[in-house]
């Protein structure tokens, strides 16, 4: 049962929780994290009376209300709960959700326009708004009521409109700073719940089980790769649960659509693993907003009719495709201007590549990757040959707060706009400045690492022989779950082994097969390591290497096994 580590295995898993900084004190809510334990007050978040009245004054006058939303994972989860919320409530809420190549990122003045045109009486934008000081001073101006319920980094006073709900807004004193605005809205719904309460609007409804929604605060926190500790850990450990049961009739057609099987020999669901979420569902959620139609994901999410699901799913596993082969395009050029250019030559601490034309619906996704490859934080930046306007996003490294550095060049007058969040940030620049950025960024983060070159440190979880590597050791681990920003996967050193095979594969990934001096030996893979320094090590071995990883289920032909997927790689040094 969670929570009871196994004698056989509790130096190593005790030795791993404990390089987590989790004390005696905090093991419980760590293994077995629950909202009753960790749930905050609704009331230690900033504005949250305000938007909360202003949200039910719109109800219970039947005013026309609008959803702005994001149009990656996180909006499109932020939203979904609003619509169910209000659905159950007897409101159907219109959804707004800008394309990201016509109208960019977040509130715009033209989409206030619309909205006001259209009839809207208030505005809720998710996942955006906290920095768009301009566009709701102009809804403002025009009497277009607008609250923001959002997690980006803020460096000033909020903008001008009825209320700001935002964990990272400075004077907010909820310490849930993690929170993807999904886990933000989910906040909201309790604090809506206990004021319908007050105001006897359940007097002719039942009062919504929020719980029934936690799949979709679990997915938003998950794809938006948000640290998952304290209550965080807990949406994300909860509504992995939530997400098992298929109950969301969006998440239930992408499962069919992708050809992901979770049930079991006894036909229950397995339990839906950080895996399922940001790599199957969450991506083809993305492709709409991305290289397709803004709204898809938020539809999806939202629909309880089968059929339109899976028309939805459909579409968006198409557009994921399209986005795949997009991606694949501009990573190949990315690398190759790097090169020409001789970029990671110059030892900069940020790696900003730009071109023209690039679609900006997949430059962040390719930063991601160049990222893995270069272990430093990259910025991609495609750029409008018409008008000479940059938009770029950029993927961090654990411990650099890139959204700060970013939102730095744009406070400095280099960036047109810019902001994010510690791992992620977004910004517009002109052409000729992306020079004149390059170097503050990188002073910047030289700033906050101080002199040390920025690297990514690999935590050892635990030293292991090739024998020791078994399915039940892996299956242990698994008390530590859910893993990912914050709390990562087990990573266990092999010391002293002997690449006996390696051979590349398609994609650029390395398969190996490691032995040891006991006649002991363990499958392993290299992901996209064909032209890194890992790669080199592993198809050119100067003798024994130590080895780092993460374990890996092997259930191919029905083995049971395990396989390591590569993380580091060095030489033994005699």
């Amino acid at each position: 049962m969670k929570g009871e580590i196994p004698g056989a295995y509790l130096e190593p898993i005790a030795q791993s929780i404990a390089g987590r900084g989790i004390t005696p004190e905090g093991l419980e809510d760590y293994l077995q994290p629950t909202l009753k334990a960790l749930f905050p007050d609704p009331e230690g978040f900033a504005d949250m009376p305000v938007l909360v009245a202003a949200m039910l004054d719109a109800l219970e006058h039947n005013k026309s209300i609008y959803v702005f939303a994001d149009y990656d994972v996180d909006g499109a989860t932020s939203a979904a709960q609003l619509v169910r919320w209000y659905r159950h409530m007897g409101h159907e809420l219109q959804v707004y959700v800008p394309d990201r190549l016509t109208e960019g990122y977040g509130p715009s003045v033209a989409a206030f326009d619309t909205l006001k045109a259209n009839g809207a009486d208030l505005v809720v934008t998710v996942d955006c708004g906290a920095s768009a000081h301009h566009a709701l001073e102009y809804a403002a101006s025009i009497g277009l009521d607008v609250v923001v319920i959002d997690h980006h980094l803020m460096r000033e006073a909020p903008p001008k409109c009825l209320a700001v709900v935002n964990p990272n807004r400075p004077d907010c004193q909820s310490g849930q700073g993690n929170l993807a605005a999904a886990g933000v809205v989910f906040v909201v719904l309790a604090a809506l719940n206990r004021e319908a309460e007050r105001r006897g609007l359940f007097a002719a409804r039942a009062k919504p089980d929020l719980r029934q929604w936690l799949d979709l605060a679990a997915l938003g926190a998950i794809c938006d790769v948000t640290a998952l500790t304290g209550f965080n850990r807990a949406l994300a450990s909860q509504g992995l649960k939530v997400m098992s049961r298929l109950d969301n009739t969006g998440i239930k057609a992408l499962i069919e659509v992708a050809g992901l099987d979770l049930k079991q020999k006894d036909g229950a669901n397995s339990l839906m693993s950080v895996f399922h979420s940001g790599f199957v569902i969450g991506p083809r959620i993305n492709a709409g907003g991305r290289v397709g139609r803004a709204d898809l994901g938020v539809r999806l999410l939202s629909t309880d009719d089968a059929g339109e699901a899976r028309l939805l799913a459909q579409e968006l596993d198409e557009l994921n495709k399209t986005r795949r082969e997009v991606e694949a395009e501009v990573l190949e050029q990315a690398i190759a201007i790097a090169e020409r250019e001789n970029l990671l030559a110059k030892d900069d601490d940020v790696i900003i590549v730009a071109h023209e034309g690039w679609h900006p619906g997949v430059i962040g996704i390719v930063a991601g990757r160049l990222r893995e490859r270069w272990r430093k934080p990259v910025i991609v930046i495609g750029i409008d040959p018409i008008s000479g306007i940059g938009k770029g996003s950029g993927r961090s490294q654990p411990g650099i707060n890139l959204g700060h550095a970013v939102g730095a060049a744009f406070e400095a007058g280099i960036a047109i706009s810019g902001g994010g969040h510690a791992m992620a940030a977004g910004l517009s620049v002109m052409r000729d400045r992306i020079d004149e950025l390059r170097s503050f960024l990188n002073a910047q983060v030289r700033q906050q690492v101080g002199n040390e070159a920025v690297r990514e440190r690999l935590e050892i979880d635990a030293a292991l022989s090739c024998a020791g590597a078994t399915r039940d050791l892996l299956e242990q681990f698994e008390i530590m779950a859910p893993f990912g920003q914050g709390n990562p996967e087990p990573v266990f050193a092999f010391s002293h082994m002997l690449v006996s095979y390696a051979t590349v594969m398609k994609g650029g990934h390395i398969r190996v097969q490691l032995d040891d001096d006991r006649g002991h030996r363990i499958k392993a893979i290299a992901w996209r390591a064909e032209d890194t320094a890992i790669g080199e090590m592993l198809l050119r071995p100067p003798g024994r290497v130590h080895v780092a990883g993460r374990l890996k289920a092997d259930d191919y032909m029905g083995r049971k096994g395990v396989q390591l997927e590569i993380e580091d790689v060095a030489q033994v040094r005699t």
